[in-house]
């Protein structure tokens, strides 16, 4: 007697396979069977005809950390078939908490069931919340760098190099993944090569990963490409690429270079891979425009450069300097927390301006003034063409780049991209409709190609022992709805959801079972 069968639907096992008819069954938390199990029981018998059924998608690039505390039934995520997130990408993460580290705005406004400080409190509290989905956590280079020097702009000496290897040392041993870098944002934009190198060496002595946020993804992407192989040529380390791209439309043609790079490494033998999402925008904080000189040393100290008369006009001719008027035609003003600033979201800067009666750069300027570095942009420039040449090397799986969200609740006053509730649906569609690989391939590209180099034994397959993490979907009707306009809506064509065994989504509705559990 099985606890779980699933009949009647086409699978797709996550090996880049062509689909076929079989059934699934489920005992535990682990594939029992695959094939013709017509004449089997189980306690519940779910119909899949005219359905396909895959591994439970894994994003490889996600920012939902502290928000798993407020939401642990994920839902933006579950909706879109993903039953595992790796968490604390781009150098920061929601652990180590130590020094002058603090956390990110958009998840330090918040306010949590509880108190944590180290890997191992996180992961109490996490067990306790019960997730939806698995949780893998990345450690964050810029919780370690603050929690060692601050967020002074300068290198690392170095007794702080050590002391931070230290510190990321512990953190592994309380179930950290690998590390991560964000090297366009404060403090780890002023980190030399060397001090990257030493904490990628440890990773790389432990078995674990790197990922990096490279320190140019437009002026600068070959030279950033450069140092993050040579990085892995020198340590050994596994290296994930995150949301690889050619930003800002100067730089597209890059995009050859940028492959032929990556391919060049893989074929000299180095574990190197990428992910993406499939949105021509990215998002992040709008404080990213700031050149190094103003960003460091803190909150209080940049919001104080801004508010120097003669500093701020340094700064103002400084951007003006490095972005065209068409890249500020490009940037979208996301998420504010003041509610006065509300009816900006979603808006085009130069709109804003417009109706503030400012140049765009100063509109940006006083929006991060009064509402003290914490909007959120989208920013527009990528291309398409570039975004599925991307998609169509064998090494690049999926990634969202978002936290999750809800419709209602706490994680539902802000402002998203899109790519929060659509990634996953959105790439199924693009396969369905031949726009990027076949179906089979892209399923391994959201399954086994990331359990596999992210090293997650028994996820990214459906196969006898593998476990028993499972999404449903209808191929006529899968689609993202989320939009830049409205960001908070559902995927649509999910059926259903199985985490470790356990349905999370049935019938396209949220069960209320949470089966999440933290990889380590």
């Amino acid at each position: 007697m099985f606890d779980v069968l699933i009949c009647g639907g086409e699978v797709l096992d996550g090996s880049g396979a062509p689909a076929r008819r079989a059934d699934v069954a489920i005992a535990g938390d682990r594939i029992a069977a695959l094939g013709d199990l017509a004449a089997a029981a189980a306690h519940t018998v779910m119909r899949a005809d005219g359905r396909l059924v895959c591994p439970g998608f894994i994003d490889v690039h996600s920012h939902s950390d502290t928000f798993l505390l407020l939401e642990p039934s994920a839902p933006s995520k579950i909706f879109q078939g993903v039953t595992t997130e790796i968490v604390g990408n781009c150098g920061a993460s929601t652990a180590p908490r130590t020094g002058a580290y603090k956390l990110p705005s958009d998840w330090c406004d918040q306010r949590y069931p509880g108190a944590w400080s180290s890997v191992a409190e996180y992961r109490t509290l996490l067990a306790q919340v019960r997730p939806a989905v698995n949780v893998v956590l990345l450690i964050g280079h810029n919780a370690i760098r603050a929690g060692v020097i601050g967020y002074a702009a300068r290198p690392a000496q170095p007794a702080e190099i050590r002391a931070m290897a230290t510190l990321f040392e512990r953190a592994l041993d309380e179930g950290g993944a690998g590390l991560s870098t964000g090297l366009i944002y404060t403090p780890g934009r002023y980190a030399a090569p060397e001090e990257i190198r030493a904490l990628a060496a440890v990773a790389a002595r432990r078995g674990k990963i790197y990922t990096s946020h490279m320190r140019s993804e437009g002026d600068r992407l070959l030279e950033a490409l450069d140092e993050t192989l040579a990085l892995a040529r020198t340590t050994g380390v596994r290296v994930e690429i995150s949301h690889l791209k050619t930003a800002g439309r100067r730089h597209w043609h890059k995009v050859d270079a940028a492959l032929d790079k990556i391919r060049a490494a893989r074929a000299a033998g180095l574990a190197v891979a990428a992910d993406r999402y499939p949105y021509t925008a990215s998002c992040t904080d709008l404080d990213v425009i700031l050149p190094d000189w103003a960003a460091g040393d803190g909150r209080e100290a940049v919001l104080a450069r801004l508010r120097d008369p003669a500093t701020r006009q340094r700064l103002r001719d400084d951007l003006q300097a490095r972005r065209t008027a068409d890249d500020w035609q490009e940037i979208m003003v996301g998420a504010l927390t003041r509610p006065d600033l509300a009816h900006f979201r979603g808006r085009w800067l130069c709109d804003i301006a417009v109706e503030l009666g400012l140049e765009p750069v100063d509109a940006a300027l006083h929006l991060l003034d009064v509402d003290e570095l914490k909007p959120s942009a989208i920013f527009f420039g990528m291309s398409e063409e570039n975004l599925w040449k991307i998609f169509a090397e064998p090494w690049v799986m999926a990634g969202s780049d978002a936290s999750i969200r809800a419709p209602t609740g706490p994680l539902s006053a802000d402002f998203p991209h899109p790519r929060a509730y659509g990634t996953f649906p959105r790439l199924l569609r693009a396969a369905l409709d031949g726009q990027t690989v076949p179906l089979p391939e892209m399923i391994r590209k959201m399954t086994s190609l990331p359990a596999d180099h992210f090293r997650l034994p028994g996820r990214g397959r459906l196969a006898p022992g593998a476990f028993a993490d499972v999404v449903v979907f209808d191929p006529q009707t899968v689609r993202d709805r989320a939009t830049y306009a409205e960001p908070h809506q559902f995927a649509a064509g999910i059926s259903a959801v199985l985490v470790n065994g356990r349905p999370a989504l049935l019938d396209g509705q949220f069960t209320g079972d949470r089966a999440g559990r933290f990889i380590a």
